[in-house]
């Protein structure tokens, strides 16, 4: 069976660590117990791995198997580790699974639902928790509003938005602009003068060529660039806004939080390492893990 699995970014699962291209075999499935654990449907992947903490991995599971009543999580006895795959992939394997298994006509606010545009000048939009986006053409417009939704744009000058909370957003084209919003979401512009934009809190943004920009604008966001790419990362302080009642406020609320200041800083290889995250705190920019935690010294 073909699945789709989450893991840490240095691929591990539950203390199990595995292997590109390698099979792997346990006795007994039973989900949530034991086995190895996937998901038939792409997007069910944030429930149990955040896209801004972690790497997604096309599987094929056989063996014995048992399924999830929850989701399309499944478990099986065996599991062969597929590639890896970007945003941008798994917002297109969403698409094909959605589409081989509702009806095409149904809306794209729906749960699950799917919406695609691969003409130019496309706009693309899906509303629903753990919808998928995706515009293929130029100047194309992408969008995922609900929860743990995926949003793409890989043509030039394309625009992709995710704004609800662990939603993913990937700009791959020229130009392209990327905008994760919501909290523990993850943006990512891989072209040439791409935008990419992390505001929810622990957000993580990233751009991969060295004439792009990649913005941390909430609280703990953290930013990485290749070699002459800018970083802009926001520097944020806890006020501890109360409730009418007398309570604190989430601190995941932004309203709880007050911008002290930000500054922008390249890569240059040296003082700012490429490929590493980056926070400001207390007006000092600071490196951080791949989690988002201080690197100590």
């Amino acid at each position: 069976m073909r699945a789709f699995k989450g893991f840490n970014k240095d691929l591990t699962c539950r203390g199990y660590q595995y292997e590109e291209g390698k099979e792997f075999h346990t006795e007994r499935a039973e989900c949530c117990d034991t086995g190895f654990h996937a998901c038939e449907y792409p997007l069910d992947c944030f429930g149990y791995y955040d896209p801004a903490h972690s790497v997604f991995h096309e599987v094929e599971l056989s063996g014995e198997m048992d399924k999830s009543r929850d989701n399309t999580k499944v478990c099986a006895t065996d599991i062969k580790i597929g590639a890896r795959l970007s945003i941008a992939g798994l917002v297109k394997m969403a698409i094909d699974f959605t589409m081989s298994k509702v009806n095409k006509e149904a809306g794209s606010d729906e749960r699950h639902g799917f919406a695609s545009a691969t003409g130019n000048y496309g706009a693309s939009s899906a509303t629903g928790n753990y919808g998928a986006s995706s515009a293929t053409g130029n100047y194309g417009a992408s969008s995922a509003t609900g929860y743990k939704g995926a949003s793409s744009a890989t043509g030039n000058y394309g625009a992709s938005s995710a704004t609800g909370n662990y939603g993913a957003s990937s700009a791959t084209g020229n130009y392209g602009a990327s905008s994760a919003t919501g909290n523990y979401g993850a943006s990512s512009a891989t072209g040439n003068c791409g935008a990419s934009s992390a505001t929810g809190y622990k957000g993580a943004s990233s751009v991969s060529d060295p004439t792009g920009v990649a913005v941390a604008w909430g609280h703990e966001a953290r930013a990485k660039g290749c070699k002459g790419a800018h970083l802009i990362l926001s520097d944020w302080k806890y006020v501890g806004v109360r409730y009418s009642d007398g309570d604190y406020m989430d601190p995941y609320d932004k309203e709880s939080w007050e911008l002290t200041g930000a500054k922008m800083v390249v890569v240059d290889g040296e003082k700012i390492k490429e490929d590493t995250y980056y926070r400001c705190i207390e007006g000092e920019i600071v490196e951080v893990t791949e989690d988002g935690e201080i690197v100590e010294e």
